[in-house]
């Protein structure tokens, strides 16, 4: 059967209490980066602004943790405080059900059937929960997103670790199931690394054998792509072959790479101003319509942040934002949940196995 997405359901504003409600009130921004008092924080769910009575505009692209600005044409947009100048016209009203103007719509999709049972066990997600149908419900989504979505993964630098986890991760980039990637220094320093000299952090990727001074490997590996200028002149002189970045670059799948206090070099790719890099994550991530992040907490959390539970395509169709998020830590997966982020599936296992099982499936569903 061929995967369908859930129908969106539209609030109804000709009916009341919505039909009541009173328009939404904007105020000026009088100081550089300070939002006025009593303004709206976006969420991760579609909103309503009536802009006039009767008059509900759907803020098309949204994130959490922002306000919603008016232009003069009276067109939304989404700011980060930071953003904001003075004279802009911020929404405001804490109200969410429309008695400021404002619609949070909580529940935008057809419901995914629940117990009606009161009790009952293994109700959250542990070491003993199966995920067989997780995998098969993802093959089925990444067949439809690889043509009509845009498949976004949040890596952490686990995956470079492992020899088959790597060539798992570059037959999935080859057979078209990445169009975009979120990562920082590490994720590329390891995947580098193991492509110079065998090794992660100097150990051998296939037999965990500790080479000779392998603590230098990856430091080795930052100071040659420097030595170059970039991990793309690598590229192009051939110096990088069957890795991550290579296969990322060979497909012209674009990526971002956001610093860290604790990065070693880093790369010259690397973006280190934190408010910049968010910038680039979120134009990146703000074209997601699937996002898998796997083995990183933190850029998991940054990149849930920078999406909401729905995407407005270029056909005005309205659709979900599909998020899972790879772990073997039960904190880790469970933290993303507890920072807003509501609409993630969790998969509990070592991320090196779960790409190796994706990789495997989707080859014998989608082989071209």
């Amino acid at each position: 059967m061929p995967f369908v997405l859930p129908e969106y359901h539209p609030p109804s504003f000709d009916e009341r209490p919505l039909a009541d409600m009173p328009p939404v009130k904007f105020r000026s921004v009088t100081q550089p980066g300070v939002a006025p008092e009593t303004y709206h924080a976006t969420s991760i769910f579609p909103e309503y602004y009536q802009i006039h009575k009767g008059d509900w505009r759907l803020l098309k692209e949204s994130r959490m943790d922002c306000v919603v600005v008016m232009a003069r044409d009276e067109s939304l947009k989404v700011k980060e405080f930071r953003h904001l100048r003075v004279a802009d016209l911020v929404a405001c009203g804490r109200r969410e059900n429309g008695e400021d103007g404002i619609f949070v719509h909580a529940t935008p999709f057809s419901p995914f059937p629940t117990s009606s049972e009161k009790f009952s066990f293994r109700t959250h997600i542990s070491r003993e929960t199966s995920f067989s149908i997780d995998y098969d419900e993802l093959y089925d989504l990444l067949g439809h997103e690889r043509e009509h979505g845009f498949i976004l993964w949040v890596l952490g630098p686990a995956v470079a670790f492992d020899q088959d986890a790597r060539e798992s991760l570059v037959g999935i980039i080859n057979s078209g199931f990445a169009h975009g990637l979120l990562a920082g220094n590490a994720l590329a320093v390891h995947d580098i690394e193991g492509s110079l000299f065998g090794t992660a952090l100097g150990q051998e990727i296939y037999s965990k054998r500790h080479a000779a001074r392998g603590h230098y490997k990856h430091l080795d590996a930052i100071n040659r792509v420097r030595a170059l200028g970039s991990i793309e002149k690598m590229f192009a002189d051939k110096l990088l072959t069957g890795s991550i970045m290579h296969a990322l670059l060979k497909h012209n799948v674009p990526y971002v790479l956001a610093g860290s206090i604790r990065d070693d070099g880093p790369l010259p790719d690397v973006i280190a101003d934190v408010c910049e890099a968010q910038d680039q994550m979120r134009s990146l991530a703000s074209r997601a319509t699937t996002v898998i992040a796997m083995a990183t907490q933190l850029h998991a959390i940054a990149t849930g942040n920078l999406i909401p539970c729905f995407k407005v395509m270029e056909n005005d169709q309205i659709r979900p934002v599909y998020f899972y998020t790879v772990d073997m830590s039960e904190f880790a997966i469970n933290k993303l949940a507890n920072r807003g982020s509501l609409t993630a599936h969790s998969i509990l296992t070592n991320v090196q196995d779960f790409v190796v099982i994706l990789e495997r499936g989707l080859r014998k569903r989608f082989s071209r």
